[in-house]
């Protein structure tokens, strides 16, 4: 039986993270994942160049960013572990990076460099690893410790770390051991369901607009209603089975099944202005004044649902310019469902806070640590959730 301070099991963003600042401190510390390869989702994310965190998190308010049953339990950990912090890091082992938009943080080269650099500090921190390496079973001892059986044989530690992600994506190994620990201790989980995902639509609905595949622009797009409205400025892309991009991927956290979700597919124009204006001075075909201000494919397939809309703009009656306006500002449409985990950027849900430490994000169960996205915070798109990864792994590790 071999024996360590501390066992972290997931070798990805927070565990890795959290595995080389507890060695660091002095402790023995063992990381082991069933997987091969090490950190994979960090490795495709951003686009392959990893947007490892967001500048623009407000530090007084990160909450702003984050969604679950209770989005202030992020609070203490990005506070006390904040971009500026990672960034110092990233910079201090050489990386070189930029910002894209909205304060969101890439890799120049490539998201290897940042694997290289979480590798580096486990071995700056003596961290041993072990992969691929399984756990079959966790099991408290009379002492108060841990014992694992693993596929290298038997470990105990003192204490134990969850950082084993959540659902999303299981081609690269995602699996649900971390809701599987949690409720073995009787700690309470929020149901998990895909997050930062593409929506889909069902066939006859969506018929007039499944040619659009392909077609990008920016929007406004929102769901809920007065205290639970949520907007976001961002772009859309068609897809064959319905709608993704940023704009969608952002909502899709918000959005309730069965609930509507609202367009507006010209955000930057006042449509009913711009419409009547070109009823005074053009002989051109709607369609085509339309195309000023909306994609031509999209002003095409919006078109042709209303024979009213198929002649000059001229000749068109107020009443259909206004309807127009109307349905392109304000595009309601129900999902029928999304992507799922295979699509899915994160997974929403996880370990309840309420049986967390959010000092330490240490459980109720005395010893054993949740951190990542196994934990039911899960951050917008643009970085944010790779920094709840780093500010969680920080805070668990302060503590250990």
């Amino acid at each position: 039986m071999q024996s360590f301070d501390v066992v972290i099991v997931g070798a990805g963003a927070a565990g890795l993270f959290c595995a080389g600042l507890a060695g660091q401190r002095g402790l023995k510390v063992l990381l082991l994942d069933h997987s091969e390869k090490v950190a994979e989702k960090v490795r495709i994310s951003g686009g392959g160049r990893a947007n490892f965190t967001n500048r623009d998190i407000d530090v007084r308010q990160p909450h702003k960013h984050f969604v679950g049953e209770n989005p202030n339990f992020c609070r203490s950990a990005l506070s006390r572990y904040t971009p500026t912090d990672f960034i110092a890091l990233v910079q201090k082992h050489g990386i070189a990076f930029h910002e894209k938009h909205k304060g969101q943080l890439f890799c120049d080269r490539s998201a290897g460099d940042l694997i290289d650099m979480l590798l580096a500090e486990c071995a700056t921190g003596g961290v041993a690893r072990w992969q691929p390496c399984g756990v079959k079973d966790l099991r408290t001892t009379a002492g108060g410790g841990y014992e694992l059986d693993t596929d290298r044989g038997p470990v105990q530690a003192r204490k134990v770390v969850i950082a084993t992600g959540g659902l999303s994506i299981p081609a690269i190994g995602a699996t649900d051991f971390g809701f599987r620990v949690a409720q073995q201790f009787g700690l309470r989980t929020v149901e998990p369901r895909p997050g930062l995902v593409p929506l889909t639509f069902d066939g006859a609905g969506w018929a007039p607009y499944a040619g659009l595949a392909g077609l990008a622009l920016p929007v406004l797009i929102e769901t809920g209603d007065k205290k639970h409205r949520t907007v976001f400025a961002e772009d859309l892309l068609f897809t064959h089975r319905g709608l993704s991009g940023p704009a969608v991927l952002q909502i899709s956290s918000y959005w309730k099944p069965g609930a509507p979700i609202r367009i507006n597919l010209a955000p930057e124009v006042d449509l009913p202005a711009a419409l009547a204006e070109a009823k005074q001075r053009s002989r051109k075909l709607l369609v085509n004044e339309l195309a000023q201000w909306v994609p031509s494919r999209l002003a095409e397939a919006w078109v042709a649902q209303d024979a009213d809309w198929q002649r000059p703009v001229a000749e068109c009656s107020d009443k259909a310019l206004a309807r127009l306006a109307e349905r392109l500002a304000r595009w309601e449409l129900v999902p029928t469902g999304t992507e799922g985990y295979k699509k899915a950027e994160v997974t929403l849900g996880g370990v309840d806070t309420r049986d967390l430490s959010q000092q330490t994000m240490e459980s109720k169960q005395p010893g054993l640590y949740f951190i990542g996205e196994v934990v039911d915070v899960t951050g917008w798109l643009g970085g944010y959730n790779f920094q709840w990864a780093w500010a969680s792994a920080h805070a668990c590790a302060s503590s250990l």
